[in-house]
């Protein structure tokens, strides 16, 4: 492998398109999830504003979601990434089964944060005639909030997710890898975006740990 300006531009635009990509899916993964977290919170038997009947069919929809492995995602939902894109290769195209793959797992993550929070805060809110609608904004959330962001370091999967993306032409570092490391076989490169990847995975993660025990007031 030749390590020339070529090949480093390349890896730059690579690393650009990965951190695009997962940026993109981690904010619309939030979008969808979090709302999705707090439903099943609510709605539950033990809920604020309870509606089992709602609670297990979305239940179900997640872990139906779940179970499905992301490269067999990925194929599924060609054509409607076709009909949301307009076409099926690219950062932009990778976005649409990154989202739908990730979400659910947002949801699971946020659910468990949720029910972390003490029961007693939430009858003390409730005493004080609190809305069900203060309750998630002023009690649930706040109080979850370190517990959310240590879970934010579920970004690191979609990060996997975005590397196996480079198998349909998604772009990024995966899509090097694949084109170069494993078709080409120039194990330096494959080498190379391994411990890009890796890098990135790190800094996700120590970033999102410093925020969370900068805002856990349990340790302060």
């Amino acid at each position: 492998m030749t390590f020339d300006q070529t090949t480093i531009d390349m890896l730059l635009k690579g690393i650009w398109e990965t951190i695009y990509m997962v940026s993109l899916s981690s904010f619309l993964s939030y979008v969808i999830g979090i709302p999705v977290g707090i439903a099943l919170v609510v709605t539950d038997r033990d809920g604020i504003s309870p509606f089992p009947l709602f609670n297990k069919v979305l239940g179900v929809v997640i872990n139906l979601l779940r179970s499905i492995p992301f490269i067999i995602l990925l194929v599924m939902v060609i054509p409607f990434t076709r009909m949301i894109v307009g076409k099926i290769i690219g950062p932009n195209a990778a976005v649409v089964p990154l989202v739908i793959s990730a979400f659910p797992y947002i949801s699971r993550m946020v659910e468990s944060s949720l029910k972390e929070v003490d029961a007693g805060v939430i009858e003390a809110a409730k005493s004080m005639g609190a809305s069900a609608g203060q309750i998630i904004w002023k009690v649930l959330l706040p109080e979850a909030k370190p517990s959310l962001l240590v879970g934010a370091i579920s970004i690191t999967t979609i990060i996997g997710y975005s590397a196996m993306a480079g198998t349909v032409g998604a772009g990024g570092l995966g899509d090097i890898a694949i084109r170069y490391g494993y078709h080409r076989y120039e194990t330096e490169m494959m080498l190379i975006t391994v411990a890009l990847l890796v890098v990135i995975v790190q800094i996700v993660q120590e970033v999102f740990m410093r925020i969370s025990r900068k805002s856990d007031k349990r340790i302060r």
